[in-house]
């Protein structure tokens, strides 16, 4: 139980991203006032915690029914993942993120409307809660001993959801403190680590098909 809420945490930490998330929020949020800022914080956090929950709980139900097994689940979410960690280690990630918010910016007035919206997309989906996000939950999920364990994984799905509404309180000290070169730093290792778990997933649907298929796993 202990390894499975260790990686559970380990893996939805680098993939949700609390701390990296906090430069992109500011130049989504710049103009706005602290009430609206804090609002558009709370409404992305309840939103993406709605999807993740959701998919923790129907979300092998859901692949299940559309024909593809968890096995090949694994395999799809772990390329997934290690592609994301591949961004994120040779600085694409960050890239990708602030031009999806950049695209945001130029049509944004930030009425009540657009501050609803702009919560929603581009917060919750996809930076918060983003294909990464809902893979790695699925594949979790899937691997959880038993409901014990379900549960711990949505307690860390709320508790780093949590984090990201601080992360967004704190976000213009936050990012001035750590600077370019302590999130560069940051991105890398938490990149590094997530390949090397991605690859664990792909392993483990792998032997999975194999050993499904009648033939012998080494």
């Amino acid at each position: 139980m202990g390894d499975y809420l260790l990686n559970a945490l380990v893996t939805l930490a680098v993939t949700i991203d609390p701390i990296g998330l906090a430069p992109i929020f500011v130049a989504l949020t710049r103009g706005m006032s602290p009430i609206q800022r804090r609002q558009t914080a709370i409404r992305a956090t309840i939103t993406a915690t709605a999807i993740l929950f959701a998919f923790a709980l129907a979300g092998e139900k859901l692949i299940t029914f559309l024909g593809i097994s968890i096995p090949a689940f694994r395999i799809a979410g772990g390329l997934l993942l290690f592609w994301i960690a591949f961004e994120m280690v040779f600085e694409r990630r960050d890239k990708r993120k602030q031009a999806s918010a950049d695209r945001v910016l130029e049509e944004s007035v930030f009425d009540a409307d657009d501050i609803r919206h702009l919560a929603i997309f581009p917060l919750a989906i996809p930076l918060i809660s983003g294909p990464g996000a809902i893979s790695a939950t699925i594949l979790i999920a899937s691997g959880a001993p038993d409901m014990l364990g379900l549960a711990g994984l949505l307690v860390i799905i709320a508790l780093l959801i949590i984090s990201c509404l601080a992360v967004f309180m704190l976000a213009g000290p936050l990012d001035r403190a750590l600077g370019d070169t302590g999130r560069i730093v940051l991105t890398r290792l938490l990149g590094v680590l997530l390949s090397a778990l991605s690859v664990q997933f792909v392993a483990d649907g792998i032997v999975a098909i194999v050993r499904s298929s009648g033939l012998p796993a080494t």
